[in-house]
């Protein structure tokens, strides 16, 4: 059974394992440094669809077809299907997942939404409530653009803090028994709203809640930074690690040798003109889901704590002054 250490961390006493992982990107995606560790790469943004709002549901639906496809078993087999996205209503999610009969849990956590999957999978897997769960996420530049700034046929500018929402989907199964990556701790962070309001800016509308989350859960664990092979935020960019970094040595805990963070690891910020890095919650889904668990099932990397963030905007908020909450979710990986 799980075990509280405290308000925000529960440590899983059975874990769980993901059993299989793929992920999905575009064409920048194909052009960055982990081109490598991508299932599939398409050139065509549109992934052969009339809109990008059914671009973004066939690269989230494929994602999740090629997980099952390693796994090597039906959707079916699923128990439950937690799936989140950016765009109003989570319509990339709900839209890809119907016509299936595995029952949906529809998320919304903005770029956090993978360390929201994960979590509440592992959880259901813990509790006894499920034997498989599939955790998937997307984010799609075009479909991003449309909704939160404006039409890319209107030619804006990108201030120097924006960031490039990928287009980009990963999906993890999660299951009860097999090998693979496991999931030790969920540390479930807070709603944490410092005042921003510049919709631009994500990452220092979000380094404050990266910092609570992370804060928490080594307090809790009493574990140090240096237990990790890696502590990766995401979609901090340039500019939000750097104030994560101010904000945890605060408080007494030092990431600087451990750190690092999707937003800078997904593009090349010099060659392709992405200002202070990704963001989108595919960033995140499609770095954890190639590159990182790759990276520990060859054993490069044995104890991962991921920690996406996720900026809790819309449209409406921005128009009307609000401010910007933002939340953060840590999952600890070790194999």
């Amino acid at each position: 059974m799980a075990k509280r250490l405290g308000r925000h961390t529960v440590a899983l006493e059975s874990g769980a394992v993901i059993a299989a992982h793929a992920c999905v990107g575009g064409k920048k995606e194909g052009e960055g440094p982990l081109k490598r560790h991508f299932d599939y790469l398409t050139a065509d943004d549109t992934f052969g669809e009339k809109t990008w709002e059914k671009a973004e549901q066939r690269c989230q639906k494929l994602a999740t077809k090629l997980a099952l496809e390693k796994w090597g078993r039906e959707q079916s087999a699923l128990d439950y299907l937690l799936a989140g996205d950016l765009l109003n209503q989570c319509i990339s999610s709900s839209f890809a997942a119907r016509g299936s009969d595995v029952p949906f849990f529809g998320l919304y956590g903005a770029c956090s939404t993978m360390g929201e999957s994960l979590s509440l999978a592992a959880l259901l897997l813990e509790s006894g409530a499920a034997d498989a769960v599939g955790a998937v996420t997307s984010s799609h530049f075009c479909t991003a653009e449309r909704q939160y700034r404006t039409p890319l046929a209107y030619g804006g500018q990108r201030t120097p803090t924006a960031q490039w929402t990928a287009t980009a989907a990963g999906c993890s199964i999660l299951a009860k028994d097999g090998r693979g990556v496991k999931v030790t701790h969920v540390t479930t962070g807070c709603i944490v709203d410092k005042g921003i309001t510049d919709a631009n800016n994500m990452g220092a509308a979000m380094a404050p809640a990266a910092a609570d989350t992370l804060v928490a859960h080594f307090k809790e664990t009493g574990r140090e930074p240096s237990y990790y092979d890696l502590v990766v935020t995401g979609d901090l960019g340039q500019l939000g690690r750097e104030i994560l970094l101010e904000l945890t040595k605060e408080d007494g805990v030092d990431l600087s040798g451990v750190h690092n963070d999707c937003g800078l690891l997904l593009y090349d910020r010099t060659a392709q003109d992405v200002h202070c890095g990704a963001s989108g919650c595919g960033c995140a889904a499609s770095v954890l889901n190639g590159y990182l668990l790759r990276q520990m099932e060859e054993g490069v990397l044995r104890r991962v704590l991921f920690c996406p963030t996720g900026a809790l905007l819309s449209p409406t908020s921005s128009q009307q002054g609000e401010s910007i909450p933002s939340i953060a979710h840590a999952v600890a990986l070790e194999v």
